[in-house]
């Protein structure tokens, strides 16, 4: 059994796929993702919650500052990378893991929706990079 809280937010995004497997997405193209972050935990904290939910929006939105209205193929650390919908759910997984990790122990699952009908997840364990 499983306790969870899910926040919500979103980012708008530029980018490329330098890969000739991508078609007409290898050139440059805008996505707004609507961006799901699920905590789960088998025990709540002291507060009896699984995580303030408004400290995990915060730390979210802190996340998602240096990805929302930027080109990505701009930005040094993607160099190279392809960054598909399933590669963001995972770095914003890592980085919102990095947020918390003094405080919460459990999963976290990401998840990004590019359309209403197209969705790409990361989930792991909260654990010290």
């Amino acid at each position: 059994m499983m306790y969870s809280i899910k926040i919500r937010d979103h980012i708008m995004i530029a980018h490329s796929f330098a890969h000739p497997g991508f078609g007409i997405a290898s050139q440059l193209h805008g996505a707004t993702y609507i961006v799901d972050a699920t905590f789960y935990s088998a025990t709540l904290n002291d507060m009896n919650v699984v995580l303030d939910i408004s400290q995990a929006a915060e730390l979210l939105k802190k996340v998602l500052k240096e990805l929302n209205y930027h080109n990505l193929d701009a930005i040094e650390k993607f160099n190279g990378k392809l960054t598909t919908t399933e590669f963001l759910s995972h770095y914003i997984h890592q980085e919102l893991s990095r947020e918390i990790v003094d405080f919460f122990s459990g999963d976290l699952k990401i998840e990004l929706g590019e359309s209403h009908v197209a969705w790409a997840s990361y989930q792991g364990k909260v654990l010290p990079l």
